[in-house]
C-alpha cells in the first residue's frame, strides 16, 4: 500500500523532470503502480483509514510524485455537483482548452509541498483531455471547473511544472483577466 512517505517532496529533482510516455500495452508493474495511486487517494479521504495509515489527503497524484518519471496520474475528486469523477490514466493530454480561464478562491496545495503557498494558480476553465486508462481504453475527457483544474495540475507535474509557477509573483493575489472563480 503506497503511504504518503512514499511521496517525495519540492526540492527532489524529479519533481523538476519530464515525465517519459509509458509504452503501451503497460506492464503490468506500470498498471499495479498505477492503481496504489488511486487507491491512495481512495483511502486518504476516508477519514478512518487516512487516520490509521496517516495518510495525507489527497485529490491527485503524478507519478513523478512518488518517484516514477512515467507519464501516469490519478484522479479522485467529486465535482461541484457531487459527481465523482475517479481516473487512473496513462499518457493524459491536453487536447483542447478554452479562452477562459478559472483558479481556486482558496489557492492550491500538493502532497509534495509541506507548506501553504497563498496565491492564485490561474488554469483554463475546460480542458478536452485524451489519455489511455489502466484498462488499456482511449478516452476523450471534457472537462470543467475543479476537475479540469485537478487534471491541469496533476498534467503539470508531468511536465516538471509545480503549482506554485504558475503564481503572479509581483501580485499573488491577482485574478486572472475574464476567469471563473472556483470554490473548494
Amino acid at each position: 500500500m503506497l503511504t504518503t512517505n512514499e511521496i517525495i517532496r519540492e526540492g527532489h529533482p524529479t519533481l523538476r523532470m519530464a515525465a517519459k510516455e509509458v509504452d503501451l500495452p503497460p506492464t503490468q508493474e506500470e498498471k499495479d503502480t498505477l492503481n496504489e495511486m488511486l487507491q491512495y487517494l481512495i483511502n486518504s479521504q476516508d477519514p478512518e483509514t487516512a487516520m490509521k495509515y496517516n495518510l495525507r489527503p489527497g485529490v491527485g497524484l503524478a507519478a513523478p510524485q512518488i518517484n516514477v518519471p512515467k507519464r501516469m496520474i490519478a484522479v479522485h475528486i467529486a465535482d461541484e455537483t457531487g459527481k465523482q469523477h475517479s481516473y487512473a490514466l496513462l499518457n493524459p493530454k491536453i487536447v483542447s482548452h478554452s479562452v477562459e480561464k478559472s483558479y481556486l478562491t482558496t489557492g492550491e496545495g500538493c502532497l509534495s509541498v509541506d507548506r501553504e503557498v497563498a496565491g492564485f494558480v490561474p488554469r483554463y476553465a475546460r480542458v478536452t483531455v485524451k489519455a489511455t486508462t489502466v484498462q488499456g481504453e482511449q478516452v476523450k475527457l471534457r472537462l470543467k471547473g475543479l476537475v479540469a483544474i485537478v487534471f491541469q495540475h496533476e498534467i503539470d507535474h508531468l511536465n516538471g511544472v509545480m503549482f506554485y509557477d504558475h503564481i503572479n509573483k509581483q501580485d499573488p493575489f491577482h485574478i486572472p483577466e475574464n476567469a471563473v472563480a472556483i470554490e473548494r
